[in-house]
């Protein structure tokens, strides 16, 4: 592991509360002063989000003056904060005269006298440093910081309480620059018990007008887990980055604390962190403690009940101790009776403060009286643990086999496979004789059926693992069906992670070890994966023969199931296919089959099949309700992270992307992200980066490659080919794009002879590239380079036919692939023989099942080509639709192409029977006012708060609307017909 190196810790996840403090201070220029008391519990980052507050302050011109409380005991040094900041401003020259205009501040520093201390002496004070405070924002706008206000003595709390009720906030007299005062106040939340001192003057300075409360949050998972990467020197395994959010629970200090001890290990908890977690649970009672430590062996959570019983203690005793700890805000009560702790590293610092003997006599005890209370499946991975923990690991095994049962039967495959992985553990530490006696269950067994959940949670590459750890498992003598059946489950999971030709090897040994005739379940479902991984690597012939004899078999035996299976694989490959009405027929059958047979997992398969049916056929209007249907069906079978609703979610996202719906799909993408698999789902969010590609997202490649790292997968690879091709052809860069093409290819084609569908899509991109180069060459007249890139666009577009011929099953392309192979032509065409209208006119069309933004992207090429024979009304009229399609999807780099050919072209006429009436939006007319001014994109997107791509997709949006050519045209334009007036400033 990387070493690690701290410096201060970046201020990552506070946006939101960061823009409220700065909001205040910008109020308080203007002479409103403000107060804002910051709330969290300790380490949930106050003082770094003050901290940068305060430097942002003070490279805005703000004096800046910090104090701190400090936690002394019984040992009060009076008004401490405040004699800090005096001190700060006696140590700087520039504050002298102020300071002598309020000589009884001075009492704070030690410089008073006897005489000074009569009985109006702390009023006289409180209205000096008032005063002070006000003459300093006088002179410039003034931040006051105090922070660990928990820890601030009495005399402190009531100069606050006057400066912020009755002070300097208040002050009626003077000017507006002596109210150009901010007061930043934090203090722990988590420290505040119920008799806390504290506690009252809050409740009476939140009323006040000039006070505001602001509670710093946990940060969210995905803002921690970026704070950690920020603080790692280098990158940090994925495992580590995880277990430290899970463990730190959004507290910033406690994630840097487990950081920095991530380097010996990931379980353990630094002895720094422990010693200061421990340190207020010691200073509870003994019983109190007691309560604690008994509470801890149960978990994060424990019901009153079982802790009564397992402290045994009286009630009384009991509800004392757990005021106590409720009081300290060690505990959490629950509505439902139970109690939690309120965070889970202190539960962990406890329970590591156990000793051995008196942690294993507690998890028994608790294992027992769970097993006494009648809820025996809800509470069998509860007494699992216990058992286990006490030693007890016959009862442990057999605990934890009921939890799994019990967590399949709920629907929940992920806690299914940690069940069970638990007790493939154990089984060999539990002799024979002692192993549940449940229906001839074996090592070998267990194993599938882990294998088996793993796939449904998701992580096929798991699944893979076990399904081999089972095939080592099993005895050369072993029974020949569980051999078949291990083999079989194994290939149908190295097809799920695209290792097809071991995938067909383990598939075809399936099917040879068990004869078809008698006939039997289990040759039947060995069919059934054998076709549908013979498919995959181009065995029609085979997928057909063995299909459509699997189906007879299934049939006979009414494995149902099983038919609804081979059903989809015919559909998929017999006669025209799944695009066929013949084929959408037998997957709806399929899918009432499967869910006859409640077989969800084939059911999804079939539902996906129809949805793909659909956009294949361009009928993407009937994809989003067979998408919904699917989804919703994995949600209640449990089954979401499987592999068919994961390819469910891209294509949803996918149909998005391709109708032109981007913000929706950006938007989906992002909520859908949190609840995908830790490995191998990240593709099924991956149509946003299509939308980011478009719109010139500076951060698309990086997120491109990072669908690259990790364990194989097939559509991570495939998104990221595409948009990594599609950038380097966008950047006239044929050889990158070519290069990156090709290992796309290689990579998915996995040795088989088949190439992926894909391919027509990525030579297309290539040959814009190859396209672009010929442009420039024919204008430097360089034959022989032209004559070589025009044999590699020939290569290109022969690999473009190649796969529309065969495209995956033997069957033409859907109109995706038949629109992306027209454009290939009109590329190849512009190589060789130059541009052609007719070629771009027929590509054009293709698209008209509804991917505007390609469709626009081809218009702009049919508009070269026809400026190319002089035909401009019409390039003006292709120019402008690509132009309007691109402007309302906010992609940027295609809009600035479009502007540029219209500049270029002199595609500048206004089409008859048209004028300016189109209506500016008021943010246009925003822009327009800046513009007038004579201000940049980026200049502009400064002023209005939104990004220079933003503010970029608005001048072009004025240009098209007004008709203008240029920025100053659209100036002179609104000018002359009123749209904005002469700046009375006279500036640009």
């Amino acid at each position: 592991m990387s070493q690690i190196a701290f410096t201060t810790p970046p201020l990552i996840g506070r946006d939101e509360e960061l823009a409220r403090l700065t909001g205040v201070l910008e109020h308080a220029r203007d002479g409103e002063a403000r107060a804002v008391l910051v709330a969290g519990d300790a380490g949930v980052g106050k003082t770094r989000l003050l901290d940068e507050v305060a430097g942002r302050a003070a490279r805005a011109g703000t004096t800046v003056l910090t104090g701190h409380c400090v936690d002394l005991g019984d040992v009060g040094l009076p008004y401490l904060p405040f004699t800090e900041v005096l001190g700060t401003l006696a140590a700087d020259e520039r504050f002298e005269a102020a300071l002598r205009a309020h000589p009884v501040v001075n009492r704070l520093l030690g410089a008073g006298t006897d005489a000074e201390r009569d009985a109006d002496g702390r009023l006289r004070l409180f209205e000096d440093v008032a005063g002070l405070l006000a003459d300093l924002a006088a002179t410039a706008p003034l931040l006051l910081v105090l922070e660990d206000l928990h820890w601030a003595d009495q005399s402190s709390r009531d100069l606050l309480r006057f400066l912020l009720s009755r002070g300097v906030l208040h002050r009626t007299g003077g000017g507006v620059k002596d109210r150009r005062l901010t007061v930043l106040v934090s203090y722990r939340a988590d420290d505040l018990h119920r008799r806390h001192p504290l506690r009252p003057l809050l409740a009476e300075l939140v009323r006040l007008p000039a006070v505001e409360r602001l509670e710093l949050r946990p940060l969210p998972d995905p803002e921690l887990a970026r704070l950690v990467r920020a603080l790692g020197d280098g990158p940090l395994p994925e495992s580590v980055v995880r277990g430290i959010v899970d463990r730190a629970e959004g507290n910033a200090f406690y994630a840097e604390e487990l950081l920095a001890a991530a380097g010996t290990t990931t379980t353990g908890m630094p002895s720094g962190l422990a010693d200061l977690l421990l340190i207020r649970v010691e200073q509870l009672s003994e019983t109190a403690q007691l309560v604690l430590r008994t509470a801890a062996v149960a978990g994060r959570r424990v019901e009153h009940a079982l802790l009564l019983d397992a402290a045994g203690l009286p009630d009384d005793e009991l509800e004392t101790a757990l005021r106590e700890a409720v009081g300290r805000q060690l505990l959490v009560p629950g509505d439902d009776g139970a109690y939690a702790f309120r965070h889970a590293l202190t539960r962990e610092a406890v329970y590591a403060d156990l000793l051995p003997g008196e942690r294993s006599r507690l998890h028994g005890a608790y294992a027992r009286l769970l097993a006494a209370c009648g809820r025996a499946p809800e509470t069998a991975a509860e007494r699992a643990h216990h058992h286990r923990e006490s030693h007890n690991l016959p009862e442990a095994l057999a605990a934890r086999l009921e939890a799994a049962d019990h967590a399949r039967r709920l629907g929940a495959p992920a806690e299914e496979l940690q069940h069970l992985e638990t007790a493939l553990d154990l089984w060999s530490s539990v002799p024979s004789p002692a192993r549940p006696a449940v229906g001839g269950l074996d090592r070998v067994t267990l194993t599938l059926r882990a294998s088996a959940a793993a796939a449904h949670a998701g992580d096929a590459h798991r699944a893979v693992t076990l399904t081999r750890a089972a095939l080592a498992d099993v005895d050369q003598d072993a029974d020949s069906e569980l051999a078949a059946r291990v083999r079989y489950t194994l290939a149908g999971n190295l097809l799920t992670v695209d290792s097809l030709t071991a995938a067909y090897r383990y598939s075809s040994e399936a099917l040879a070890m068990i004869p078809a005739d008698p006939p039997s379940q289990t040759w039947v479902w060995a069919a059934a994966t054998h076709v549908a991984v013979a498919r995959q690597v181009g065995e029609d012939e085979t997928a057909l023969r063995v299909a459509r004899q699997a189906l007879r078999v299934a049939e006979e035996l009414g494995v149902t199931a099983a038919r609804a299976d081979l059903l989809i694989s015919l559909a998929n490959v017999e006669g025209g296919g799944r695009k066929t009405a013949e084929g959408r027929e037998r997957l709806g059958q399929a899918r009432e089959l499967a869910r006859a047979a409640g077989n969800a997992p084939v059911e999804l398969r079939a539902l996906f099949s129809l949805a793909v049916a659909a956009f294949e056929s361009g009928n993407l209007q009937e994809c989003p309700a067979l998408l919904a249907d699917g989804l919703d069906r994995a949600r209640c079978s449990g089954l979401l992270s499987s592999p068919y609703p994961l390819e469910m979610r891209y294509l949803q996202l996918l149909v998005m992307y391709t109708l032109g719906h981007w913000d929706d799909c950006v938007r989906t993408a992002a909520k859908a992200a949190a609840a995908l698999p830790p490995v191998g789902g990240s593709f099924a969010t991956s149509p946003a980066l299509y939308v980011a590609l478009a719109r010139g997202e500076q951060s698309v490649l990086a997120r491109a490659r990072a669908l690259l790292t990790g364990p194989f997968d097939w559509m991570g690879r495939l998104v990221a080919g595409v948009v990594l091709t599609d950038a380097a052809a966008q950047e006239s860069d044929p050889e990158g794009a070519i290069q990156r093409m090709r290992t796309v290819i290689a990579e998915l084609g996995d040795g088989t002879t088949r190439r992926p569908g894909i391919a027509i899509r990525l030579a297309a991109l290539c040959l814009g590239a190859v396209a672009d180069r010929a442009v420039e060459l024919r204008r430097t007249d360089a034959g022989a380079d032209l004559a070589r890139w025009a044999g590699t666009a020939t290569e290109l577009v022969e690999l473009a036919r190649a796969t529309a011929g065969q495209d995956g099953a033997g069957h033409a392309p859907g109109p995706e692939g038949q629109a992306w192979l027209a454009r290939a032509e009109a590329e190849w065409t512009d190589v060789v023989s130059g541009a052609d209208p007719a070629a771009w006119e027929k590509a054009v069309a293709a698209y008209w099942y509804g991917d505007g933004y390609e469709q626009a992207r081809c218009r702009l090429r049919y508009a070269q080509a026809l400026i190319a024979v002089e035909r401009r009304a019409e390039a003006a009229e292709q120019a402008l639709l690509a132009r309007e399609t691109a402007a309302g999807l906010g992609a940027a780099p295609l809009l600035d192409r479009v502007d540029v050919l219209i500049r270029r072209g002199r595609l500048t006429a206004v089409p008859s029977g048209t004028d300016r009436s189109a209506p500016l939006t008021a943010r246009e007319r925003d822009v327009l006012r800046l513009l007038a001014r004579g201000r940049t994109n980026r200049q502009i997107g400064e002023e209005l708060f939104i990004s220079g791509k933003t503010a970029s997709v608005h001048v072009s949006n004025i240009l098209a609307k007004l008709h203008a050519t240029s920025r100053t045209e659209a100036v002179a334009i609104a000018y002359r017909e009123g749209l904005i007036a002469p700046d009375p400033m006279g500036s640009g």
